[in-house]
């Protein structure tokens, strides 16, 4: 690592801390990841390997923050891993707090429409390669102030789907973002989940606030289930079979439209529909203004 210099600590989550560095071969600024490897017996942990091997394939598109190189590092008997990026200067949630400050400043239009754009591609380019994120949020979208640019970054979560689909662990997907089959703790979901997380993002772009700010996974469904209503056999068939379903109040669905009230009829039909041919149709509608 003797050919990066760190700067300042700009990040730290669950898998490792992230540093603005230095790069002294080409002076260029670069993010570096380290995930420290606390077992040297049992190898580099499995969520790097994934991290990696899942960047490999995805960071060749421009709507995904870009893996330069992967470099080891030894220092007081521990091994380190490191994962260079290139440098992203901010995420999408404080770019909106810092360009357009405060409740009653929304975001233009054309700004919404366009990190959505990005957004949509980023997430159909990952899908056509099997993969999900599974930790869709502002904080992992990095946004390139001069240039406008959306990147989705953090694949820790990610991994391959497979048909038939296998068991997965429910533990993900920060929670104001988590789709309500993980929350109900289904064991076989696809990709829906990080449409899910879209809508959301989406949702938060155009109030400026999270949409369903839960403080646990209970008070995140009654959120959900008190705008969009509490489903049932009639409308999600097997779902009073989930593991953490319950005796859930009846509430009647709301129009999106009173908790999103500045967004346009075109992308609250957008937001209302979790039917991923029909989001794809109101999603081309939204950002272009036709139809096929």
């Amino acid at each position: 690592m003797e050919n990066y210099e760190k700067i300042e600590k700009i990040g730290e989550g669950m898998y490792g801390k992230v540093y603005k560095a230095w790069d002294k071969r080409t002076g260029a600024m670069v993010a570096l990841k380290k995930n420290k490897i606390e077992n040297e017996k049992e190898g580099i942990p499995a969520t790097t390997l994934r991290e990696v091997s899942l960047l490999q394939v995805l960071s060749t598109c421009i709507y995904f923050v870009r893996l330069l190189s992967v470099e080891n590092s030894h220092k007081n008997g521990k091994t380190s891993l490191f994962m260079v990026f290139e440098y992203i200067d901010t995420d999408l949630r404080r770019f909106m707090d810092l360009s357009w400050p405060g409740p009653d400043n929304p975001l233009p239009q054309n700004t919404i429409k366009s990190f959505m754009f990005q957004l949509l591609k980023g997430v159909a380019h990952c899908h056509s390669h099997g993969i999900m994120h599974r930790d869709l949020k502002p904080q992992n979208l990095l946004v390139d102030w001069k240039k406008g640019l959306l990147k989705i970054a953090d694949l820790g979560l990610g991994r391959a789907f497979t048909v038939p689909m296998k068991s997965y662990t429910h533990e993900v997907v920060t929670l104001w973002y988590r789709a309500p089959e993980i929350l109900l703790g289904a064991s076989h979901y696809s990709t829906p989940v990080d449409m899910w997380s879209v809508g959301c993002v989406f949702a938060e772009l155009c109030r400026k606030s999270p949409l369903f700010p839960g403080n646990s996974e209970l008070q995140q469904l009654l959120f959900i289930f008190r705008l969009l209503g509490t489903p049932n056999e009639q409308i999600w068939p097997g779902v009073t079979t989930l593991r953490n379903w319950h005796s859930y109040p009846q509430w009647k669905p709301h129009e999106i439209a009173q908790a999103v009230p500045r967004v346009e009829r075109s992308g609250v039909d957008l937001l209302d529909d979790y039917d991923l041919p029909a989001v794809a149709e109101e999603l081309r509608f939204f950002l272009l203004g036709t139809r096929v």
